[in-house]
């Protein structure tokens, strides 16, 4: 029996309401018998999460709040398969996290006993319980199981079909794929498929078969999370249907296949590339999701500082030249690309690119696919642009020293050349080509501007946290007083994962006249730092500092893409 008089105690002392609030309540309390939380809420004179933080106070359970981000249900732990969404809603709880044998359950009443000693026998886990506003669960409970039963009316109604236990789905043989391919429930389970990850901003699909199931997962803003997926025998068809809009060969199982198709969604045209590989399990696909609409062309929401910005237009905008775009792969590079070559786009210009793939199509621009079996390589696209009259060439990738001896030859006879390098940093991008073959004074005389990046989530604006970092944070980052810090929360607009959306952290080296001479001597990339340093450039880890004192992105976040920790 709770002690109504102490939870008035804890709301006081806590500042939620005032005395004469207390006695008010009390005094109704005493005529309609109701219990002390309800009155005070009756009465206006308080909300429902002190009540609740009161009432964790009082019983010494933890409080759980929606928009501090603590209802948050670790992705990776398959927690859904624990606790069915059924029984969530039934009893208003949500599971949050597992450690070892023991679960870490919100709920609304935290008191019933019976619901706990349940979950415990059907888990068997024991249960830590954390207290929650019945409206808080229910929401984290909307988007917790929403988000991976987002197929659940197709996927039970496919599992009627095949049954819930079909065990392993064998072999079929080609007309037997053809036809379950072509069969109403696997086309909706498809376009629902792709649908839910374009609605997602996902940018990659992943099918994949396990020993004994299968797993879907959405690729969002870098990281993947998995969905409910259906019953396994429907996998191969699945795969079929895939490949038959993506046109590969159905039959061929045993290799890799690559292809692609289009699909228009709320009245905007949405490329994919499909890529199917043998597993030991089965057929893996994954889709990447190639939305035009949601690529930023325009270099001002890319990320980049003033001054960085006020670098790279000047550099692009130059009538020749060598620019490269420096990262690991899923770094942005070819968004920045596309984005600078939308900027210097003019039908004055004759804009020649040679891609491997081409994954957006720009009007006013020719573009070229690479196909290495009939000889098309980058090398050859680019001996066949020079006789192109170009006056803008961009190379996909310089993978080679064939490649990058013409992508030079052309910036020094008065053409602008963009490209991008796999290296770790700005300076690195000189080691690279030095290392592939290139001549110092050659790349001395023709490289204009070296950008690296990385991509960082942004925080969402809705549930980010204000912090204080501690002491290794603060001298990490130069910690100044009065600055501001932020951490990830959780809320249903970010699915609780605390953000939303990526930006770029840029290291912009202008390559001036004290770095060719340095090129020119070949030193070594260190040095190359420090004199690019001397000029104004802005490391990556500098440039990630700035997007948190910003409020943008997070300490985590900066050191994660950097390597630094």
């Amino acid at each position: 029996m709770l002690s109504y008089h102490k939870l008035g105690e804890i709301l006081l002392e806590k500042g939620a309401i005032k005395e004469e609030q207390l006695q008010e309540a009390l005094a109704k309390q005493k005529i309609n018998g109701r219990q002390l939380g309800d009155v005070l809420l009756e009465l206006g004179f308080i909300k429902e999460s002190d009540i609740i933080e009161g009432l964790g106070k009082q019983l010494n359970i933890p409080y759980a709040s929606l928009s501090e981000g603590v209802l948050k249900p670790n992705e990776q732990q398959e927690l859904d398969k624990l606790i069915p969404e059924s029984l969530a809603r039934e009893h208003c709880l949500i599971p949050i996290s597992k450690h070892l044998n023991s679960l870490t359950i919100a709920f609304a009443d935290p008191l019933d006993l019976v619901v706990q000693d349940n979950v415990r026998r059907m888990t068997k886990c024991g249960v830590n319980p954390l207290i929650a506003s019945r409206n808080d669960i229910e929401e984290a409970i909307d988007s917790f199981y929403g988000k991976r039963d987002l197929l659940r009316e197709v996927i039970e109604q496919t599992r009627t079909t095949t049954g819930k236990k079909s065990g392993k789905s064998g072999n079929l043989d080609l007309n037997e794929l053809v036809k379950k391919a072509e069969e109403a429930p696997v086309i909706r389970l498809v376009n629902l498929l792709f649908k839910q990850a374009i609605d997602e901003r996902a940018s990659d699909i992943h099918v994949e078969p396990l020993e004994g199931g299968m797993s879907i997962r959405y690729r969002v803003d870098g990281a993947l999370y998995k969905i409910s997926p259906p019953d396994e025998a429907l996998l191969p068809a699945m795969v079929s249907r895939i490949k038959i809009l993506s046109g590969l060969d159905i039959a061929e199982r045993r290799l890799p296949q690559d292809g692609g198709f289009s699909l228009t969604v709320k009245a905007r045209k949405v490329d994919t590339r499909v890529s199917t590989m043998p597993t030991v399990n089965g057929e893996k696909v994954v889709v990447r999701i190639l939305d035009k609409a949601s690529v930023p062309l325009d270099l001002k929401q890319l990320g980049f500082e003033s001054a960085d910005l006020e670098k790279f237009s000047s550099a692009i905008n130059q009538p020749y030249g060598l620019v490269f775009l420096t990262g690991p792969t899923g770094s942005g590079k070819t968004t920045t690309l596309y984005a600078a070559l939308s900027q210097i786009n003019s039908p004055r210009k004759n804009l020649i690119t040679v891609e491997d793939p081409v994954e957006y199509h720009l009007e006013g621009v020719n573009q070229v696919q690479v196909r290495p079996n009939i000889g098309l390589t980058f090398a050859s696209g680019l001996r066949s642009f020079l006789r192109q009259d170009p006056d803008i060439m961009m190379v996909g990738e310089v993978r080679d020293l064939e490649t990058a001896e013409i992508c030079i030859q052309a910036a020094l006879t008065g053409h602008f050349v963009l490209s991008t390098l796999h290296t770790n940093d700005a300076p690195g991008a000189i080691s690279r080509l030095i290392d592939i073959g290139v001549e110092p004074f050659l790349l001395s005389a023709s490289l204009s501007l070296v950008v690296a990046q990385r991509l960082v989530r942004c925080l969402c604006p809705k549930c980010k946290k204000l912090y204080e970092p501690d002491a290794e944070e603060k001298e990490k980052i130069g910690f100044q007083d009065g600055e501001k810090f932020y951490q990830a929360g959780g809320c249903k607009e970010c699915h609780f994962t605390g953000y939303k959306g990526r930006t770029s952290i840029h290291e912009v080296m202008a390559v001036d006249t004290e770095l060719k001479h340095l090129i020119w001597q070949g030193k070594s990339d260190s040095i190359l730092k420090e004199a690019a340093v001397k000029s104004g450039m802005v490391t990556l880890q500098a440039s990630g500092f700035s997007k948190i004192r910003a409020g943008i992105t997070t300490v985590e976040e900066v050191l994660a893409v950097t390597g630094a920790g």
